[in-house]
């Protein structure tokens, strides 16, 4: 089966489990997931299935993606915070929805892949960065959406604070990789509101850059 013939099976098979948003599910058919798979997996770049990337950080399931993107609910003008940028894969569907996408990775190497394929595919509305994901990134702040890609224990705060007021984030949460939800958080004139949306597992939020394996 061709690459495209599994990217419209995939496509059908997010509209069958809810991803009805035709924004999103455009932004998915224009990224080759393949191209942010390592080669040993490219197989399955096209199953609806979490994978390996290195570094203990795995490039996430294609629902789940598709997911947190339809619920974060993003405007073609907007200014868009992703933390964990990983292989690239979430950040390039983020870029083909919003005006400008800042992602901040804490593994340099994996970085450095995803820069190159962003290169490779033409992104130029995407600014990364080299760092604590726990920091966001104050100097362009507010942002009228934020993304987290690994689960906070609880939800944190100094990113919920980088939100313009009516800004959304999407947020897993949880200590245990048993006990994780997405949560969306509005920022609004007197605080916040949370809501809980999907049972997830994903890797920690980790504090401080990484020490390369």
């Amino acid at each position: 089966m061709t690459a495209d013939a599994r990217m419209v099976r995939l496509i059908m098979e997010l509209r069958r489990e809810g991803i009805d948003d035709t924004r999103v599910l455009s932004a998915l058919e224009r990224v080759p997931r393949d191209t942010f798979v390592p080669g040993p997996f490219q197989e399955q770049a096209y199953d609806n299935i979490a994978l390996p990337i290195g570094q203990g950080q795995t490039i996430s399931q294609p629902f789940v993606v598709a997911f947190m993107t339809q619920e974060l609910e993003v405007g073609d003008r907007m200014k868009v915070l992703e933390i964990g940028t990983g292989s690239g894969y979430q950040t390039a569907v983020l870029a083909h929805l919003c005006r400008r996408v800042y992602t901040v990775e804490r593994y340099r190497t994996l970085l450095r892949l995803a820069e190159q394929q962003f290169t490779k595919l033409r992104l130029h509305n995407i600014t990364t960065r080299f760092g604590d994901g726990n920091d966001g990134w104050p100097e362009q702040a507010p942002f009228e959406r934020i993304i987290v890609t690994a689960a906070a224990p609880e939800i944190p705060m100094s990113l919920a604070e980088q939100l313009d007021i009516g800004g959304k984030m999407i947020v897993p949460v949880g200590a245990s990789s048993m006990g994780q939800e997405i949560i969306r958080l509005t920022r609004t004139e007197e605080g916040f509101e949370s809501e809980s949306l999907l049972p997830v597992r994903f890797v920690p939020l980790v504090k401080g850059v990484a020490r390369e394996t």
